[in-house]
């Protein structure tokens, strides 16, 4: 097998220089009067019920619109406040429950706005049937304009803001009021529009009883009473933002009987710690002094075995797991675990568990790998993300450590095919893993992403015991015990994560993208990414950190901080003048995320652009056109096929029959180029590493490795083989306490 290769070399950053060009509906569409006319009369009707509204805010418009539409398609115009956009008003966005989905984006705008809005498309109507003289307005008409070539009077309306509205209600539908309309049994966790009123006062001018009580994570999240929840349904639906119930189950995983087994270790020495939150553990096991137990549930009654027994089988897992099954042995060894008992079993409070998630990672930052396999029995909701997976995308966007999330499992109450993962298998910078049996089929209590219905999670797979095949672990009772559940395959793939992070010494975003690509098979990936993600992790580790013979694995990482971040020196070794390979490439990033942006979550797009040099540019091995100044794609296909704001990207080239060598351009070399873009300009922006993970696939099966170290030494990378030998022995001396005598 190849050994990995690190390139370390010099990625140059620019400025976008490029620009959209002026302001134009699609070709051969138009805009009618009377969708004109429509429009003001939605914008009529929400002032009308507004002005019912007791309560003093500005009102909470949404717009929705005729697709999902790109940032740059977004009203410009309507519900602006003189030269402020839109888009700085913007306090939630979700998609509307259609087969093919629409954006739905709520404003927060005040009233005079409103009015001054309703007064725009009043003289827009008239400017059009002044002149132009019928009752809609065509690209051609708007493109006469923007050249000049039609003269018209805009003494009343200022020729920017008049296409501006024309193009707005293009890409508009309708203007309402959302509102929240279910009632429920349980306490909520409910989030409210940002309406930069303090939660707590809110809740005063509603008469909510006990509002001086009201547990809040934020400004604009809350703990709610039933009472207190459907009282503001009642008072104030606009309000509702998205609400989920405070009650989570840790997931009834199946076990089997198992046997009295002495089991024995040796004691821990230098090894690395992964962290656990989970149900408490017992502290009958034959492992015990590998595990620091941290118990933060707060109960001091005695704890029942039953109520040890997830936490339990999933540190022994950690801990010795290829002890336990053999079977499964990957090459990592064996880790130790700082535990933290969050809950004892059964009925948790996703509320305090998210607030106990806070103060644990940040009073624990020397562990880089968090293992979470709790989850929500209900399923996640299309248009939000769950406030748990939003703390936890948080914490790993401000501090360095990466989550292992089990993908949580089908719950025998529900007489359902399929459904839906629960929280929090839906964060995204997390890598969430599902269930495979011992055949590498899903399964059988497998649930279903994605998320947002855009986000592929789970991220990958790895086996969780079956039917017909558990997964051995220790139980509080002494005994081996077979059990099965995605609670019991996440942890593997947190030994690997570890070992890639705390022995190998890789960043967390190459250790997840290495994951994913190792994954990932050179086939085309089917509806099974629903349950399997990207695919099965293999079982050894060498699997990850080595490649085949025939292919060349390098990994690339830096940091974005301008619009492009580049590099058009890679120099792939030719045969006869062509490139023999198949490509694919990964990239991972741990982006800032918004959860009051609803199904906008993530605050930072980087589009992934690899291949061959032409002319200047990267014909990319995906066809990705997304930034070319020739290149038209809209946003909904963005987001389908090239990933457009998911936070991992990876791009192949499939096996196929004959396939061909490729043709070398003139300049014999490849590129690649991180383009960066943010939702909102006016944040400031923070420079944001991202891993890459490239491997080309010699489709002869000859071994070029060599050749291609040589050519990048030459072109000035640096290159260095990942030895895993060499960083095990680097790994023990770094962590060898030195005594200095005084």
């Amino acid at each position: 097998m190849n050994e990995i290769l690190n390139l370390k070399g010099t990625f140059l950053q620019k400025k976008n220089s490029s620009s959209f060009g002026k302001v134009n509906i699609p070709k051969h569409k138009y805009v009618d009067i009377d969708h004109l006319l429509e429009l003001k009369k939605d914008l009529k009707e929400v002032l009308e019920e507004w002005s019912t509204i007791s309560l003093k805010i500005n009102p909470l418009i949404s717009a929705h619109y005729i697709d999902v539409v790109a940032k740059s398609n977004r009203i410009k115009s309507l519900l602006s406040h003189g030269s402020i956009m839109p888009s700085k008003f913007i306090v939630g966005a979700k998609f509307s429950d259609e087969e093919n989905p629409k954006h739905i984006i709520t404003y927060y705008i005040c009233k005079e706005d409103v009015e001054e809005s309703i007064r725009t498309i009043c003289k827009a109507i008239d400017l059009i049937h002044d002149n132009f003289g019928s009752e809609r307005i065509t690209y051609e008409n708007i493109d006469a304009i923007n050249n000049n070539k039609v003269s018209c009077d805009f003494s009343v309306l200022k020729k920017t803001k008049f296409i501006n509205t024309v193009v707005d209600a293009y890409y508009v539908e309708k203007f309402n009021i959302e509102k929240a309309t279910e009632r429920s049994e349980d306490s909520m966790i409910v989030s409210i529009y940002d309406t930069k009123i303090p939660i707590d006062e809110l809740f005063r001018l509603l008469g909510i009883e006990d509002f001086k009580k009201i547990r809040s994570l934020d400004q604009t999240t809350a703990l709610l009473r039933p009472d207190q929840y459907n009282l503001l349904v009642k008072n104030a639906p606009y309000l509702v933002c998205m609400s989920v119930t405070d009650i989570s189950q840790i997931d009834n995983d199946s076990l089997s009987l198992g046997f009295k087994k002495e089991m024995k270790i040796p004691s821990p020495t230098n090894e690395p710690t992964i962290g656990v939150i989970d149900t408490i553990i017992s502290s009958n096991t034959y492992f015990k002094d590998w595990v620091e137990v941290i118990d933060v549930t707060g109960d001091d009654t005695p704890s029942l075995a039953s109520e040890c027994a997830h936490g339990t089988a999933v540190s022994s897992i950690i801990v010795d797991g290829p002890a336990l099954n053999p079977e499964l042995d990957d090459g990592c060894g064996r880790f130790k675990v700082r535990h933290f008992g969050v809950s004892k079993g059964g009925y948790i409070s996703s509320f305090d568990v998210l607030q106990k998630i806070k103060n644990i990672i940040k009073d624990n930052l020397d562990i880089k790998v968090w293992n979470l396999s709790l989850g929500g029995v209900l399923e996640i909701n299309p248009n939000f993300i769950s406030p748990e997976s939003a703390i936890i995308d948080q914490l790993q966007y401000e501090y360095d450590v990466i989550f292992i999330i089990s993908g949580t499992n089908k719950s025998r109450k529900v007489n359902k095919y399929r459904q839906k993962i629960g929280a929090p298998a839906d964060s995204i910078n997390s890598l969430v893993v599902n269930s495979v049996d011992f055949n590498d089929k899903p399964a059988s209590y497998s649930r279903e992403g994605g998320v947002l219905a855009f986000y592929i999670k789970p991220d990958v797979s790895y086996y969780g015991g079956d039917k017909n095949q558990g997964i051995w672990t220790y139980s509080p009772t002494g005994e081996c015990i077979k059990r099965k559940g995605t609670s019991f395959a996440a942890p593997w793939v947190a030994r690997k994560m570890a070992y890639l992070i705390n022995i190998i010494g890789l960043s967390r975003e190459i250790a997840k993208a290495l994951i994913i690509d190792s994954a990932t098979e050179w086939e085309k990936i089917g509806a099974s990414v629903k349950t399997i993600g990207y695919g099965i992790v293999p079982k050894r580790i060498e699997d990850i950190i080595k490649s085949k013979d025939d292919e060349i694995r390098f990994i690339l990482s830096g940091v974005s901080e301008k619009y492009d971040t580049y590099n058009f020196n890679i120099p792939v070794p030719m045969k006869n003048d062509l490139y023999p390979y198949i490509a694919k490439a990964t990239l991972c990033y741990f982006p800032n995320c918004s959860r009051n942006q609803g199904v906008d979550y993530t605050d930072t797009e980087m589009d992934l652009h690899f291949g061959r040099l032409v002319n200047g540019r990267i014909k990319t091995i995906n066809e990705n056109m997304q930034g070319e100044i020739f290149g038209n794609t809209k946003e909904s296909q963005a987001r389908k096929n090239y990933r457009k704001w998911d936070n991992v990207k990876q791009i192949k080239e499939t096996i196929k029959k004959g396939a061909r060598p490729k043709k070398v351009y003139p300049n014999n070399l490849w590129g690649i180029s991180l383009r960066t873009k943010e939702r909102d300009l006016d944040k400031p922006k923070k420079n944001l590493k991202f891993g890459v993970v490239v491997t080309l696939r010699e489709i002869n099966g000859v071994n070029r490795i060599d050749e291609f170290i040589h050519q990048c030494s030459f072109r000035g990378w640096i290159v260095n083989r990942i030895d895993v030998e060499n960083q095990i022995d680097i790994y023990n001396k770094a962590e060898v306490m030195i005594d200095f005598d005084d």
